[in-house]
This record gives C-alpha cells, sequence and structure tokens, in this order.
C-alpha cells in the first residue's frame, strides 16, 4: 500500500469526525448564549418592572421561573398580581391578581411577547372597594416593540365573564362569546402625550342590571381615536376624566358597528366631555329595526307608572307631572279606556317622531333610517327626543 493511499484514508476518517464535533461545539456555544440571554432576560425584566413601577404601574410573582431552552424563552409567573399607584392619590386605584402568567418570546424575534393568562382574576377599585371576579376559558396577549415603547398590543379573552362581589355572592354583570382589544400608539409618547387608536370587537356580548335592551346578545366592533392625554402614567379614572376635559380632548368614534338580532346601527362621530364631567358631542347613526328598539325603551311603562317631574322639566318645560297624569285620567273619565290606549300607543308615537326627524337611508340591503345622536351635558337625546341620561363621569 503507498503512502499517498494511507495519508487519503486517515484524511476520510478525519472528515468522519469534522461535522460531529462542529455540530457539538455549536450546540455548546448556542446553550452558553441561551443561559447568558436568560440571565439577561431576568435582568431585563427587573429592570423593566422597576422603570413600570416608577410609572405606579407595580407587578409582582410569588414565584417566577423561565424556561424554553432551546429556541424561546418561557416566564412562568406565579400568584401573579399588578397594582396600579397613583402618586397623587391616598388610595390605590386599582389592584388585579391573577393565578398564573406564562411569557413567551422567541430567540429569533426578542421584540414580540406573547402571554397567556389562567383564570380567574380579582379585581378591586380602591376608590370605591367595589371588587370583581372575572373568569374565562382563555386569554391571551401580544405586544410588539418591547422592551422599547411597545408598537402595539392586543388582548384576547375568550368566554369571559365578569360578575360584582357582594358580600358572599358574585352578581352576574356582563358576559361575551369573545372580546377583543386592539391598542397602537398613533402619535406622540408614552410620557407626552400619546394619542391612542383603539379596536374593540365584542362577540355575542350581554350586559345585566342595566337595561333589559343590554342584556340581549350583542355583536359590537368599534374603532376609536384617543386625544387629550398628557401620559399613560396611573389615575384614577376621575383624575383621567378631567385631564381629558382640560386638554379639549376627546374620543373619535371612526367607525361603529352594533347589532342586535334584526337590528344594526353604524356611528360615527366625536365625543367630549363638559365642564360637569358628562358627556358631549354628536355621532351620525343609521338604524335598522328602529321600531324595535323603542318598545325596547319603556316609554310605555313610565307613562303608565308616571313621569318624573325632570324627566318633564327636560323634555316639555313648564308641563306638570300631575298635570299629565290628571290630563290622563280626564280623558278616562270621559271616554272609558282612551288614556289608557293613549298610554299605549306611546312608543308608537315616538317612533314616528324620531322617523320624521330622520332620513331614509339604506344600510346593508335593509331600509334604515339615519339620524344624530346628540349628547348635550350628558342627556342622550335622538333629535328633540331624549332617551337616555348618562352619569358625570367625575
Amino acid at each position: 500500500m503507498s503512502d499517498m493511499t494511507v495519508a487519503a484514508r486517515r484524511r476520510s476518517r478525519w472528515g468522519l469526525f469534522i461535522a460531529p464535533v462542529i455540530l457539538l461545539i455549536l450546540a455548546v456555544a448556542w446553550s452558553c448564549f441561551w443561559f447568558y440571554a436568560a440571565s439577561q432576560a431576568e435582568i431585563a425584566a427587573d429592570a423593566w418592572r422597576a422603570q413600570e413601577a416608577k410609572s405606579g404601574r407595580v407587578y409582582d410573582c410569588a414565584k417566577r421561573s423561565i424556561a424554553g431552552f432551546p429556541f424561546r424563552f418561557e416566564v412562568q409567573c406565579s400568584g401573579a398580581s399588578v397594582a396600579l399607584v397613583s402618586q397623587n392619590a391616598s388610595k390605590t386605584p386599582f389592584t388585579a391578581k391573577l393565578d398564573n402568567i406564562l411569557v413567551v418570546a422567541q430567540v429569533y424575534d426578542p421584540k414580540r411577547v406573547i402571554a397567556e393568562f389562567t383564570a380567574p382574576a380579582t379585581l378591586t377599585d380602591g376608590v370605591t372597594q367595589s371588587t370583581f371576579v372575572v373568569n374565562w376559558s382563555k386569554g391571551r396577549s401580544s405586544v410588539v416593540g418591547l422592551p422599547a415603547v411597545p408598537e402595539r398590543a392586543s388582548i384576547v379573552f375568550e368566554e369571559p365573564t365578569v360578575n360584582r362581589v357582594d358580600g358572599s355572592v358574585q352578581v352576574p354583570l356582563a358576559r361575551a362569546k369573545q372580546v377583543e382589544l386592539h391598542g397602537r400608539l398613533a402619535d406622540g409618547s408614552p410620557s407626552d402625550h400619546p394619542v391612542i387608536e383603539t379596536v374593540l370587537q365584542i362577540a355575542q356580548g350581554s350586559i345585566q342590571g342595566v337595561h333589559p335592551l343590554l342584556a340581549e346578545p350583542f355583536e359590537a366592533d368599534t374603532r376609536a381615536k384617543i386625544t387629550g392625554l398628557s401620559d399613560l402614567t396611573p389615575k384614577p379614572w376621575p383624575q383621567r376624566f378631567r385631564e381629558i376635559q382640560a386638554a379639549g380632548g376627546h374620543i373619535e368614534i371612526v367607525q361603529s358597528r352594533i347589532q342586535q338580532g334584526e337590528m344594526i346601527a353604524v356611528a360615527a362621530g366625536t365625543l367630549g366631555l363638559s365642564a360637569n364631567g358628562r358627556l358631549d358631542g354628536e355621532l351620525q347613526m343609521t338604524v335598522t329595526g328602529l321600531e324595535r328598539v323603542i318598545p325596547a325603551l319603556g316609554i310605555e311603562k313610565m307613562l303608565e307608572e308616571g313621569v318624573p317631574q325632570a324627566t318633564l322639566d327636560r323634555v316639555a318645560p313648564g308641563v306638570k307631572s300631575q298635570d299629565l297624569n290628571n290630563l290622563f285620567g280626564a280623558l278616562d273619565r270621559a271616554v272609558p279606556g282612551l288614556g289608557k290606549v293613549i298610554k299605549q300607543n306611546a312608543n308608537a308615537g315616538v317612533a314616528a317622531g324620531i322617523n320624521s326627524i330622520g332620513t331614509e337611508s339604506t344600510l346593508e340591503g335593509k331600509k334604515a333610517r339615519s339620524f344624530p345622536l346628540k349628547f348635550v351635558d350628558g342627556a342622550v337625546l335622538l333629535g328633540p327626543v331624549k332617551v337616555g341620561q348618562i352619569p358625570p363621569l367625575y
């Protein structure tokens, strides 16, 4: 056997070992990188928590661990809690406690963070001392842009329910099949007059204890832009609303669509706050199935039970509640049953009045009416007809 043949065989044998050795070196190097990056992630998480705490958002974990080797980072937070602490208030405006939060980031895309939440969550309003329990089948969120200023964020809950704790009893408040909230910083910065764009989508939502109309399932898709914020530091809601009002801020409803059975309503416009902390503004609405909504407002029932004088003063100045009741009584005496007939047809009269102030339109292939929905210092008006009153926000 020649020397050249032996040398060739030796080179061939070394070639068999080169690839495994390179892979082993790469594996060791990657492992070192992952564990170093994991330690840096924990350091960054602690630094982020400290920065958030300075802004009044205090995050804590009873137990924290990190895993996910080799291609991602998984931070597990058991016994999670969030507290919003206002530097200008003696009480903590808001606290939330969750069973577990799992935060995941891919090694190759560390600026995109995904989180999963384990129900239930207990929310406490530190100002009113109200406590709420929130449940869901699946909860998740994503944030793009970390660790710098987030570019956008979203949160989705499947089958969420909200109950108010009344002693030892949980009173149902709201539920839905799915709720999605998306937001992004459209202008400014978190510390300097941010402008926020949001999208809220609710599937098969319902609200209990407010009005029977809201207890029936509805679908909602609302896109809005919020201006007038000085920053995003935690503050009590009354203080936040005063800040928006003082800055001339507003909520621009870019597009809104609500469907409940055969009734469909779309709206767009701008809402602000009056000096009294009540809603001011106007939305241009187009509605199908309006004849179904009017009876649900309970105008006939209101007439049967008697119209409060305060209501009459707003919708019919100068008319006394007792005079109105006397009128119905006199009609019944003159023509038995006439007053009752008028009351029973009150809804139809109001519907006809609203139809007269609106304009004919078409919405999604159905006949509809278009009209302005006005908010005047909290009063909700369909044309000249008052249909509701919203309490002050501060």
